[in-house]
């Protein structure tokens, strides 16, 4: 039987990977075979069982599925409202929900014959999901990351060096997500007869959106299953941080067809949504154009340049979200919102003094918003979040924010 995560959630894109008037593959004439032959591949691999075999397998003994769904007992207890329960997601293999993904991809690059991988990273979760899959399998493996996030994510780059794989500090525009993946896809086009690229996130040109959506569905289906269990009935809201948003699309995707259920995607408010675009809130501040091989919302000025936009969490500073959000966002069935580093700093310190979580900044902006509306709604109204990643890799930018020198602790 195949697996699922395809039987009965909403169904997307259409045949020219399209949600409304988002997605598409907006690619290079060099890129287009290679890009055919990946969605071939993945329409055989959704309906073979020894496919999904291998992924569950991977995903119960060497990820450790499904993750904890925990309830907040002392968070929800100082909130005075809802109920507020964590997919605790940052307890998988490496850290994060990345593995997810990243296994569903490598096992299709693996069956496509391609022996290097390359991939961008922001925060360096995906990177350090990428290296450790490539080193499981004797795969080479390169990462792109800009330099700025080379240096705000130190204990990630090492984590990567030591699975061996090659770190590329990426040094045009700021340095961030953004430009690591316009040299990620500089290096596909150039080398594209033995590359695989594992994009992290639901962006780039199809099938890559609906392709990371679907592995990261895992998330939302364990969601049902465990809320169920230990409430009986499904949340009445789901919340998670979005940068483009991977984590976010696989706890909302299988809820889409359950109107009762809210969906609410936190971008990064930065220093506040304003004109001068010091936040990467594409969905708040930005309007629709091209990036990356797909249309979605964008940072951008009145001639379509791409602005650098500004956050703490490295992972989600991208001026630009998943077309899928996009849809989701001008269809009405989500809400997005924006978080302020100030805030996802405040709720960094609750998750660890309350419950003893030390949270990455990017679900830090996810929690923030649960403190802003929990408060307000009924005892009986149930919200889970997803902690999609650990705080290991933001301590420094966490103390440097602080104004703590590492050296104090010594």
């Amino acid at each position: 039987m195949a697996n699922d995560l395809f039987n009965s959630f909403m169904t997307g894109p259409d045949e020219n990977g399209r949600f409304g008037d988002f997605g598409g593959r907006f690619v290079s004439e060099t890129l287009m075979p290679l890009i055919l032959e990946l969605e071939e591949q993945y329409e055989i691999a959704k309906t073979d069982e020894t496919f999904w075999a291998e992924m569950h397998d991977l995903w119960t003994h060497y990820v450790g599925r499904p993750s904890p769904l925990y309830f907040a007992e002392r968070l929800t207890d100082k909130l005075g409202g809802a109920k507020v329960y964590m997919k605790r997601d940052e307890l998988n293999h490496t850290g994060a929900h990345k593995i997810n993904n990243v296994l569903g991809q490598i096992i299709l690059a693996r069956r496509m014959g391609k022996k290097r991988i390359i991939a961008e990273t922001g925060a360096g979760q995906h990177g350090v999901a990428t290296a450790t899959v490539c080193a499981k399998f004797g795969l080479k493996c390169v990462v792109y990351m800009g330099a700025h996030d080379v240096e705000r994510q130190a204990p990630n780059v090492f984590r990567m060096r030591l699975l061996g794989a090659e770190i590329i500090p990426v040094t045009s525009g700021r340095g961030t997500l953004k430009d690591a993946m316009n040299d990620a896809l500089r290096d596909w086009v150039t080398n594209v007869r033995d590359t695989f690229y594992c994009i992290g996130t639901v962006a780039g040109p199809h099938p890559y959106p609906a392709m990371v959506r679907d592995f990261q569905s895992i998330i939302g289906k364990e969601v049902r299953e465990q809320m169920t269990e230990a409430e009986g009935r499904l949340p009445d809201t789901v919340i998670a941080a979005i940068g483009g948003g991977s984590n976010a699309m696989g706890l909302f995707y299988p809820f889409l067809d359950d109107k009762e259920v809210g969906i609410i995607g936190v971008e990064a408010g930065g220093k506040g949504v304003n004109a001068k675009m010091e936040h990467c809130a594409s969905l708040t501040g930005g309007r629709p154009g091209v990036l990356h091989g797909n249309r979605t919302y964008l940072l951008q000025d009145d001639d379509g340049q791409i602005l650098e936009g500004f956050s703490i969490s490295a992972g989600l500073d991208y001026p630009g979200i998943g077309p899928e959000h996009a849809w989701l966002h001008d269809i009405g069935r989500a809400e997005y919102v924006s978080i302020t580093d100030k805030e996802a700093l405040a709720a960094f310190q609750v998750s660890c003094e309350l419950e003893g979580i030390i949270p990455a900044l990017e679900p830090s902006h996810a929690l923030a918003h649960v403190m802003k509306i929990a408060p307000d709604l009924p005892k009986d109204h149930i919200i889970c979040m997803n902690m999609c990643g650990r705080g290991d890799k933001d301590i420094f930018t966490v103390a440097k924010a602080l104004g703590f020198e590492m050296g104090e602790f010594a």
